[in-house]
């Protein structure tokens, strides 16, 4: 009996301007049908690069090699015309991809795109029977007010509802395999296991296969039956989940599965001098203008926080999706409009000129969520990196910016050789990498990082944790960090800000927070997280 899914000596390669990259080397698996095959491995490690050829989804610059072969019940993917392939993806193989703000049309309602996955696929099916279809799917994802959530934009959405609503798009033609390329990084500890039992209860219900590529081994070790570890393009080891993680053999195998964040940070040789303080932030978004004399509608996103950060101090902001967390860092450094007073170094932020803010810009940086949305697909690496420079120091030259935008790259530990290639070259860690970089090489006194950590390897959290300290202590940085990672943020943290629906409910130091929790919220968030961690580490 063949499998549902062969794939036998698959090697892909990119044209680069540096020349031929060659990102999948001879790689063979095979999905049988009702199986969860887990591919492990860190950042540029050929998993997503492998189910982009299943799917022939790569960039222009891609190719797979004539010995590749990919079989679907038997029939040659690679032999499929475009025409099939249509019918073919979202039908027969669906796939919830890395970074959901890249997937989904900004001009479309979200129930909409949903609810296109299934008519197109289902021509006998009824407009309002595709609409019942979404809104079934939205409420099995707990996706909130689901009726609402069908007329909203992409936008309108925190990271992690994005995801659920790809997760629901996915699914929707309950196909025969299901690819889904880290389909809860950006979810919350809460809502992480109660979507993983979801697609293991349609995948007992219709039979479906699941191919999980994940840099989560908490997660891969409750959830695949079995393991496939990959390290530059090749296959290091495989076997069955549970002898994997009880006997790994390799010694990549053996550093993966104990690289988790633990312990928590060393106190913080701060002063007493004040980098931001906050009084009574408030952030409304309007839901609906007025209309012959009816009252404007707003929607309270962040309901009169007040916060303080000293030089060189963390203050962690946690919280599920849509408490309001990105929405406070971006309130307090301008981005979105705000009332309440935030002072930096004691000045007035709304009380500045266009020349001054502009000035202090490079002493305030932030690494967003979504680090393929933020970067310019135009620029190479080593313009990204250095573009601030251009605005800040223009009496740099170019060699000289490039040279620190080569150093910089070494800080978040990528090759400097790297610096002419484009972001659609590198996975979502390594541009995860780029974007912190880019925030870095200005050296600011206060960084916003939100969810710095959520695209990367466990291995490379660490790093970036510890590069994260070293900078802080240098140059005495005030982080504003915000996670849904409880791990990362009690390994990085000073103090501890607890968020939920745009309100603060518990605050205090790591210590405090996470070893005498006061609020039930947060007791939930800590043993929802730590019960991963636990598992990763066993």
């Amino acid at each position: 009996m063949s499998s549902l899914l062969s794939v036998n000596n698959l090697s892909v390669s990119f044209a680069t301007n540096d020349g031929i990259f060659n990102a999948v080397k001879d790689v063979s698996f095979s999905l049988e049908k009702g199986e969860t095959l887990a591919i492990v491995g860190e950042s540029g490690s050929g998993k997503s690069v492998s189910t982009g050829a299943i799917m022939r989804i790569l960039p222009p610059n891609g190719s797979v090699s004539e010995e590749s072969e990919i079989l679907y019940n038997g029939e040659s993917v690679l032999d499929l015309s475009e025409k099939q392939m249509c019918g073919f993806r979202g039908n027969r193989i669906g796939m919830i991809f890395q970074e959901p703000m890249t997937s989904l049309n900004p001009y479309l309602r979200v129930g909409e795109q949903v609810a296109e996955a299934i008519t197109t696929h289902q021509r006998d099916i009824s407009k309002k029977q595709a609409k019942a279809r979404v809104l079934e799917l939205f409420e099995l994802v707990q996706l909130p007010m689901p009726e609402k959530a069908f007329t909203k934009y992409p936008h309108e959405f925190s990271g992690g509802q994005l995801q659920r609503i790809m997760i629901a798009m996915a699914l929707i033609n309950e196909p025969d395999i299901l690819i889904a390329d880290e389909p809860t990084t950006a979810l919350d500890v809460t809502v992480q296991m109660e979507v993983l039992n979801l697609i293991q209860e349609i995948q007992k219900k219709i039979g479906m296969s699941i191919l999980f590529i994940t840099h989560d081994l908490g997660v891969v070790k409750h959830f695949a039956d079995r393991v496939i570890v990959m390290r530059l393009g090749e296959v290091v080891e495989t076997g069955i989940t549970k002898e994997v993680f009880e006997n790994p053999e390799h010694e990549y195998t053996k550093m993966l599965i104990n690289s988790v964040p633990s312990g928590m940070k060393d106190p913080s040789v701060t002063t007493d001098k004040e980098l931001l303080n906050a009084k009574d932030v408030k952030v409304q978004y309007l839901v609906k203008s007025s209309f012959l004399g009816r009252k404007d509608i707003y929607f309270d996103a962040v309901k009169g926080i007040s916060l303080d950060l000293k030089q060189g101090e963390t203050l962690g902001v946690v919280g599920e999706s849509g408490s309001g967390k990105s929405t406070l860092g971006r309130a307090l450094i301008g981005l979105l409009p705000s009332t309440g007073e935030v002072l930096f170094k004691g000045q007035d932020l709304s009380k500045l000129s266009n020349k001054q803010k502009l000035a202090l810009k490079k002493d305030i940086q932030i690494v967003f969520q979504d680090p393929y949305g933020s970067l310019s697909p135009r620029m190479n690496v080593g313009e990204i990196i250095s573009e601030g420079l251009t605005v800040h120091y223009p009496e740099l030259s170019k060699a000289e910016r490039l040279t620190r935008a080569r150093k910089a790259l070494e800080e978040v530990r990528l090759d400097p050789a790297m610096i002419n290639r484009y972001p659609h070259e590198f996975s979502g860690g390594q541009r995860q990498r780029i974007a912190i970089a880019r925030a870095l090489i200005l050296e600011p006194s206060f960084i916003v990082l939100d969810e710095p950590t959520s695209a990367l390897d466990r291995s490379v959290q660490l790093t970036v944790i510890d590069l994260l300290r070293e900078i802080q202590k240098n140059h005495q940085i005030g982080f504003l960090f915000i996670s849904h990672d409880l791990s990362v943020v009690k390994a990085l943290s000073d103090r501890v800000l607890v968020m939920k629906n745009g309100e603060v409910l518990e605050q205090g130091t790591a210590q405090e927070i996470f070893e005498k929790p006061q609020h039930d919220y947060t007791k939930t968030l800590i043993n929802a997280s730590f019960d991963l961690d636990l598992a990763e580490s066993a």
